[in-house]
């Protein structure tokens, strides 16, 4: 029996905490076997990015087609994309893809550092965004996404409910809640779906310094759990909960010097 296997197509970050590291260990982690395509390569840390360096459209085109016409691929993660030529290249992908297709628009670092420019995200609008079954932004990305201001959870549901008008191939936006309230003791996810549906992910924030690469190990986690057992609301739930335990795990752990924005330590132990 072939296993299921999920392909990442995201940047390469060299301390581990995001992208392609993050997206790998969390699929390994969960139980899933994890591809990988990079779109980018980076110099980063805990930091923040000091280089990026995107690889041609081609080469991601060949990276990925590599691992399509060699594995039983139903799933792809996409993180950051990098270039307007990268966009259309996956547009072009995936029109061919029947899987699912999780995308965590990344479009800053955690450090705030801008990972994709105006004309990037444009792009996304006209050849990406169709092609799309589930969307996990942040409240900045789904800003961005929806040209409307986010204040509150209720303004985050209404822009997910204007992007799945906008884009009916999607199954489900969500909204990762994190950065919406910064300062609420809770933090609440929402999994809005094309139904018109929502189910809320609430729990307590956990106070923790190393929280590097949160944004593509969620999606990374969704993605995993959807694979498992295809069905979006338990992996939503799941997710969040792994989210917890990975965080909860770091409080008392430190991979690097500066002692504060370290990368999570993806283990269920």
């Amino acid at each position: 029996m072939i296993q299921p296997t999920i392909l990442t197509i995201a940047g390469s970050d060299p301390s581990g905490g995001a992208g392609i590291q993050a997206d790998l260990k969390t699929m390994t982690s969960i139980g899933v076997y994890g591809a990988a395509a990079i779109t980018c390569i980076t110099v980063q840390n805990s930091r923040g990015v000091q280089e990026i360096h995107p690889v041609s459209a081609d080469l991601v085109y060949a990276q990925v087609k590599a691992v399509l016409d060699d594995h039983k691929v139903t799933h792809i993660k996409i993180g950051m994309t990098g270039t307007v030529e990268i966009v259309e290249c996956l547009g072009r992908i995936l029109r061919t893809f029947s899987g699912s297709v999780i995308y965590d628009p990344v479009f800053a670092a955690t450090s705030g550092a801008p990972l994709l420019t105006e004309t990037g995200i444009s792009a996304l609008n006209n050849s990406l965004l169709n092609r799309i079954t589930y969307l996990t932004p942040n409240g900045s990305e789904l800003e961005l996404l929806s040209n409307k201001r986010i204040q509150s959870n209720e303004d985050a549901i209404n822009s997910a409910h204007s992007l799945l008008a906008t884009y009916p191939t999607m199954k489900a936006v969500i909204v990762k809640g994190g950065h919406v309230n910064e300062n609420a003791k809770n933090i609440s996810d929402f999994l809005v779906q094309q139904d018109g549906n929502i189910y809320e992910s609430r729990r307590e924030r956990i106070n923790n310094n190393n929280l590097h690469g949160t944004g593509c190990t969620y999606a990374s986690a969704f993605a995993s759990y959807l694979c498992l057992a295809d069905d979006s609301i338990s992996a939503f739930q799941q997710a969040g909960q792994y989210m917890d335990k990975i965080i909860q795990f770091g409080i008392d752990k430190n991979v690097i010097k500066s002692g504060s924005n370290g990368p999570l330590l993806h283990t269920l132990k």
